[in-house]
């Protein structure tokens, strides 16, 4: 059974939709993404979804006309409109129309996690689930606390340790794409903050020293990998 929320993202840019498929996927959310609004009633009809993420600029169908016919199939599910232009007429059209929220491109990604999990937990009562501890080899990693715990002994892990660590576990034996890791936990994904990341990833390799289960490989001109032998 699927437990996390499910979405339904309509976004005809290839690259912006693809990050932000990623970007979501590794914030605990279920994805199935449609990049040609004529493709969207149709696949939105194929399952259940939580909540709807619709670009309104979209070739063919514009991402209005997608909503109310999605309203006519669904009249209670969440809707979040994507827009590249903040218009007061296409604002109030949005929100006649049912819509839950409005954000404008360029956005901030965590603040768009946040309306979802607000919009979620308003209109159906989906808590989305925030992962807490994470089984390292022989360690305990405690997000929330910053920690990581070996026989009994505790380390201690900076702000941007945690996240990077956690974005590590949450694709474990996955590529983290480096571009991904940057703009999430820097903002910035230019020279200076590569190498600050570059540092911080040393410091963590370090932390794992006494396991020689646990690797962190780089791939090359692609990202890293949190890699647990034998496990």
């Amino acid at each position: 059974m699927n437990t996390k929320p499910y979405i339904f993202l309509v976004e005809d840019d290839l690259s912006f939709g693809a990050v932000l498929k990623s970007y979501l996927e590794i914030s605990d959310f279920e994805v199935v993404w449609v990049d040609d609004g004529e493709n969207a009633v149709g696949q939105f009809k194929k399952a259940n979804f939580n909540i709807c993420i619709l670009d309104v600029m979209l070739p063919h169908i514009d991402g209005f006309t997608i909503a109310t016919e999605i309203r006519k199939i669904n009249s209670e599910i969440p809707i979040l409109f994507l827009t590249a232009k903040n218009m007061r007429e296409d604002v109030l059209k949005g929100y006649r129309i049912g819509a839950d929220d409005y954000i404008t491109k360029p956005f901030d990604t965590e603040v768009l996690i946040l309306k979802l999990k607000a919009i979620l937990k308003r209109q159906t009562g989906f808590q989305v689930k925030e992962s807490g501890f994470y089984q390292i080899g022989s360690y305990v990693f405690d997000y929330k606390l910053r920690t990581i715990i070996r026989d009994q002994v505790t380390q201690k892990l900076s702000p941007k340790e945690a996240e990077l660590l956690k974005m590590l576990c949450d694709n474990l034996n996955e590529l983290l794409p480096r571009e991904m890791a940057l703009k999430k936990i820097w903002g910035d994904d230019g020279y200076f903050t590569a190498r600050s990341m570059d540092v911080y990833l040393t410091k963590i390799r370090k932390l794992f020293s006494e396991d020689p289960t646990i690797e962190i490989r780089n791939i090359h001109g692609s990202g890293f990998m949190l890699e647990i032998k034998n496990s």
